[in-house]
């Protein structure tokens, strides 16, 4: 029996040179780097780019939805369904305004707390019991400038902050592969 590890990574994002940069396209940022050179390819009936890695030699697709934020869902259940990979082995990693810049977080399952690409990915799948990695890039303080912050280029700082904290999740992912959640959560939670 294999073991109940993650065998989808998901980064959520907008796709387009225009928004490469900015907040909202950390879950991309993650994926381009945990593929290490590998190509994704563009996949019609998947609605992304799909890439295929082997790693502790088990297959594991690396997922950068097309169909923008919104209908991100729309793209992971196409891929899921496709290879037959349950809720429980699917990481999504998507940008959190409740979470602190470099920060990180992994959890599974719970709402969607008004993450467009987290709603319609449960909505598709009809499961919350997905997997989440949270990459903190803090809140602008008014909610009305939520849109236009997730959709700027954090600053420098913030930047190289936030690619510190995709980091520190690389060094989590085998965890999470090989199924010990525990592990990567202690080893991500405990800060700096």
């Amino acid at each position: 029996m294999d073991p109940v590890g993650i065998r989808l990574i998901v980064g959520l994002g907008n796709p387009g040179p225009d928004y490469a940069a900015t907040r909202h396209n950390v879950g991309f940022w993650f994926v381009d780097a945990l593929a290490l050179g590998q190509p994704f390819k563009a996949e019609a009936r998947f609605h992304g780019a799909v890439a295929r890695l082997t790693r502790r030699g088990m297959d594991l697709r690396l997922l950068k939805p097309s169909t923008f934020m919104n209908l991100s869902g729309r793209s992971v259940a196409a891929v899921s369904r496709y290879f037959d990979i349950p809720p429980e082995q699917v990481l999504v990693v998507h940008d959190e305004l409740d979470l602190a810049v470099g920060t990180v977080r992994l959890k599974q399952g719970g709402g969607h707390a008004g993450h467009n690409g987290l709603r319609d990915t449960i909505a598709q799948l009809g499961s919350r019991d997905f997997w989440r990695l949270r990459v903190g890039i803090d809140h602008p303080g008014d909610r009305s400038q939520v849109t236009n912050y997730v959709l700027g280029r954090p600053s420098r700082d913030d930047a190289l902050r936030i690619e510190e904290s995709l980091r520190d999740a690389e060094g989590a992912i085998d965890d999470c592969l090989d199924g010990r959640f525990q592990m990567a959560m202690n080893r991500l939670h405990r800060g700096r």
